[in-house]
């Protein structure tokens, strides 16, 4: 189980959280843009820290104010998919796969039999030697999760995995991140803008709003937040209201 009780100052508001998320469950994190979401996957990561509050994870602490406790990311075995992907370009997708075992100082032939276990189960084994700059958006998406997945992490956080793709790519890789992420039976977040991901990914769903958790629930009742949101997102340099989109999907 993830725990959250946490507390940081932003150049707005304060983002102050408290949540508890179970082993298996997909928890779907959405909200305008600059409400504090990828920030809470930062503190979630170790990237930054908070001001106030307490993160544990499987009964170990990840952060703790009082006790001055802040484990560095590195020992926290989480899986992050940056929304930009974060691989790198000049290396090959192979490597880019490979790089957290090899962080880890797992032998060669350890490696290699790791990476192509899930390469193959990403569809990505033919396109190992490929730089990953030259793939496509999807491809990176797989290259990114198979990352992610390969370190056998206690919690899974993704920020906007699907928003670099167009809408067909999106449909299609939906059912197989859900399949994926639930294989793993870890906690997992996912940060979105899109109540699509939320109706075919999520378990639960909470929506943040300059830095507090308004409202939450499951998928179904998540569906008729659409009259309360305020956000939306820029499709094609037009910007959708997620109203809109409920309307679109009933």
């Amino acid at each position: 189980m993830l725990e959250i009780d946490v507390k940081k100052r932003l150049r707005d508001f304060d983002l102050q959280v408290k949540l508890r998320i179970a082993e298996g469950e997909i928890l779907m994190l959405v909200g305008d843009n600059g409400c504090g979401k990828t920030t809470l996957l930062n503190l979630i990561a170790g990237l930054q820290s908070p001001d106030f509050g307490r993160i544990a994870l499987g009964g170990r602490t990840l952060f703790d104010s009082e006790l001055k406790e802040n484990m560095i990311p590195e020992e926290r075995n989480i899986g992050y998919v940056f929304q930009s992907y974060a691989l790198f370009p000049h290396m090959s997708v192979y490597d880019n796969v490979a790089f957290g075992l090899r962080a880890r100082g797992l032998s060669r032939r350890e490696i290699e039999l790791l990476v192509k276990e899930h390469l193959d189960e990403a569809g990505l084994w033919d396109i190992r030697k490929a730089k990953a700059i030259d793939i496509s958006g999807g491809q990176k998406q797989r290259v990114a999760l198979a990352r992610a997945l390969i370190i056998e992490p206690d919690l899974l956080l993704l920020d906007e995995p699907l928003s670099a793709l167009d809408v067909r790519c999106q449909a299609a890789m939906r059912r197989d991140l859900r399949e994926k992420i639930h294989a793993c039976q870890v906690p997992s977040i996912i940060v979105t803008h899109d109540l699509r991901d939320v109706a075919c990914i999520g378990d639960r769903a909470c929506l943040l709003e300059s830095g507090k958790i308004a409202l939450t629930g499951g998928p179904d009742e998540a569906m008729s937040w659409g009259a309360q949101m305020p956000f939306g997102r820029e499709e094609n340099g037009e910007r959708i209201e997620l109203k809109e989109k409920n309307r679109e999907m009933n």
